[in-house]
C-alpha cells in the first residue's frame, strides 16, 4: 500500500520544485517559521532590538473560540426557572462551596489548583470584536456585527514578543497551537511579532515548525555547517528578491542554531512523554495540544495559544458557539456540548496536574476563557435549542501561576445575566497575566504614527488572585 503523504503543517502548502526566486511558502516550509509571512532571521533580528529583560514565567491560553457557556461550565445556576437554568447538574469540587459543571469531573478533582471568575463582562457581542476585546485589551471602536473585524492593536502574544523577545535557549515567545486568532494581528509591531503557528500534534505526520531543512536521506548533511549555510544562503537569496528577508549575518547563523538545535527541537517532541502520560492528556486534538503547550513554556516560550476550533462538523466539535443550529448542526446545543467535554476536561485537568506535579505552577500561568458567555434564557425553534452571545457575564478560570487558587470569585444573578459581586473585565484579566510575565502593562508602544498606544488603557490585577 503506498505510504499516505505527511499532511504540511498550518499556512504551508507543498510546492514542487521550479527554477527562479522561491516564493515566501517555500522557504517557510524548507526552514523557515511560519508566522505571518516573516522569515526567522527576521523574527530574530527584530526580537533582539527589543533589547527587553527576559523572565522566566510562561502562560498557556486556552482560548474557547465562540463563547462556551458559562451557566454550563462554571456559573451554573440550578435553582433559576426552568427557562434559564443549565441543562446539567452541578457537581461539587474539592473546595466546598465551589461546583462546576457534572461533565467537568476531572477539573472537579482539581478545586484547590484553580480560581474561577464570575464576574467578568465586556460589551462586545460579535465574535471578532469580543475576541479583540479580550486579547487585546482595546475596545474595538466601531462594533462589526458580521465578525470580521481585525484588531488595530496587537493582543498579549505579539506584546510578549516584542517586549520579551526569544529566549535564551531560542525557543520562539509566542506559538499558536493548531492556529492563530484569525482576528488578532501584530499590527504596528512588525510581522516579526507574529505567533509561531504549529499544527495539530495529534496527528500522525505531525511536524513541528522547525527543523525542516534537508538533511539528505539519514540526515548526516545536518552536521555540515557550510552545506547548511549554503542551502540557507540558497533560499535566502531567492526570497531577497522577493522582498521577505531583510536580516542576514548573526541573525542567519541564529536562525540555523535554532532550527538545527536538538534542544529546540526536543521542546516540539511529544515521544520523549511517556505514553501513560500523553494517554491521560488524550490523543487527540485538545489533550496533545495542551501536552505540548506545557513542554514548549518549560522550554521558554511565554505565551501558548490554543485557539482549538475545528472547522463545521469536526469530530471533536470544538467551536463553542452554542446558538440554535449550533455551527450549522440542528439539534439541541448540549448534544455537542457533552461531546466536546469529552475532550476538554480531561486534557485540561491533566494539564493542570502535570504543571503541578512538575513544580511549574509558580512558572507556568493557565488561563481558560472565550470572548464571551452565552443568553441565560434559553432559544428554541424547529430547528433546535440553544443559547446566543451574551459579553454581559461569564467565567474564567486560573491555575498555577503563583497564584491564590482554591477560590471563587465575583458572583452573578440568580439567573446569570450580569455581575451583582466584583465585577471584572477582560482588561483585568490581563493586567494579571502581564504581571505574571514581568511586563509593565503602563509601559507605551508606538504606533504606525509614531504615537505612543498603552499597552493596557485600562484595568488592574485582579486583587484577590495576586
Amino acid at each position: 500500500m503506498k505510504r499516505p503523504t505527511p499532511a504540511p503543517a498550518s499556512g504551508v502548502t507543498g510546492r514542487a520544485a521550479c527554477a527562479g526566486p522561491l516564493p515566501r511558502r517555500e522557504f517557510l516550509q524548507v526552514g523557515a517559521l511560519a508566522l505571518g509571512g516573516a522569515t526567522l532571521p527576521t523574527i530574530l533580528a527584530g526580537r533582539a532590538a527589543a533589547g527587553q529583560a527576559r523572565t522566566d514565567t510562561s502562560v498557556i491560553l486556552l482560548y474557547l473560540h465562540g463563547g462556551p457557556s458559562h451557566l454550563e461550565t462554571y456559573d451554573l445556576k440550578p435553582e433559576a426557572p426552568i427557562e434559564y437554568r443549565s441543562i446539567f447538574h452541578p457537581i461539587p469540587t474539592n473546595v466546598p462551596g465551589m461546583d462546576i459543571c457534572e461533565l467537568m469531573p476531572r477539573q472537579a478533582q482539581l478545586g484547590d489548583k484553580m480560581a474561577i471568575v464570575r464576574s467578568l463582562h465586556h460589551e462586545m457581542s460579535s465574535h471578532s470584536d469580543g475576541g479583540i476585546e479580550v486579547l487585546t485589551g482595546k475596545t474595538p471602536v466601531i462594533p462589526d456585527p458580521t465578525s470580521q473585524s481585525k484588531s488595530d492593536h496587537p493582543d498579549i502574544g505579539s506584546v510578549l514578543s516584542k517586549v520579551r523577545g526569544m529566549s535564551t535557549n531560542a525557543i520562539p515567545p509566542y506559538i499558536a497551537i493548531p492556529r492563530s486568532t484569525y482576528m488578532t494581528q501584530p499590527t504596528y509591531l512588525g510581522l516579526q511579532h507574529g505567533a509561531l503557528v504549529c499544527a495539530d500534534p495529534s496527528t500522525e505526520y505531525f511536524q513541528p515548525p522547525i527543523g525542516r531543512l534537508s538533511g539528505g536521506i539519514h540526515g548526516e548533511r545536518l552536521g555540515d555547517r557550510r552545506a547548511l549555510l549554503a542551502q540557507f544562503d540558497h533560499y535566502r537569496h531567492g526570497v531577497d528578491l522577493h522582498g521577505n528577508v531583510a536580516a542576514t549575518g548573526e541573525f542567519t547563523q541564529l536562525a540555523f542554531q535554532v532550527l538545527t538545535s536538538p534542544q529546540t527541537a526536543a521542546a516540539f517532541d511529544l515521544t520523549q512523554e511517556p505514553d501513560v502520560l500523553r494517554d491521560r492528556y488524550g490523543r487527540n486534538l485538545w489533550g496533545q495540544s495542551c501536552l505540548l503547550a506545557r513542554r514548549l513554556c518549560e522550554a521558554g516560550t511565554a505565551v501558548v495559544s490554543l485557539y482549538v476550533d475545528t472547522p463545521k462538523g469536526g469530530a471533536q466539535f470544538t467551536n463553542w458557539d452554542d446558538h440554535i443550529a449550533n455551527a450549522g448542526q440542528p439539534g439541541h446545543f448540549g448534544d455537542y456540548f457533552r461531546r466536546r467535554m469529552e475532550y476538554f476536561d480531561p486534557a485540561l485537568a491533566a494539564l493542570i496536574e502535570d504543571v503541578y506535579a512538575r513544580n511549574l505552577d509558580r512558572r507556568i500561568m493557565i488561563v481558560v476563557l472565550g470572548e464571551f458567555g452565552r443568553t441565560p434564557r434559553l432559544s428554541h425553534n424547529a430547528t433546535g435549542t440553544g443559547r446566543d452571545h451574551w459579553p454581559q457575564a461569564y467565567s474564567v478560570l486560573f491555575s498555577g501561576g503563583g497564584l491564590k487558587t482554591g477560590q471563587v470569585i465575583g458572583a452573578t444573578n440568580a439567573k446569570g445575566e450580569y455581575p451583582t459581586e466584583r465585577p471584572l473585565t477582560p482588561q483585568d484579566v490581563l493586567a494579571t497575566i502581564y504581571q505574571h510575565l514581568g511586563v509593565d502593562y503602563h509601559h507605551n508602544l508606538v504606533d504606525h504614527a509614531g504615537r505612543p498606544v498603552p499597552i493596557l488603557p485600562i484595568g488592574e490585577p485582579i486583587a484577590e488572585l495576586v
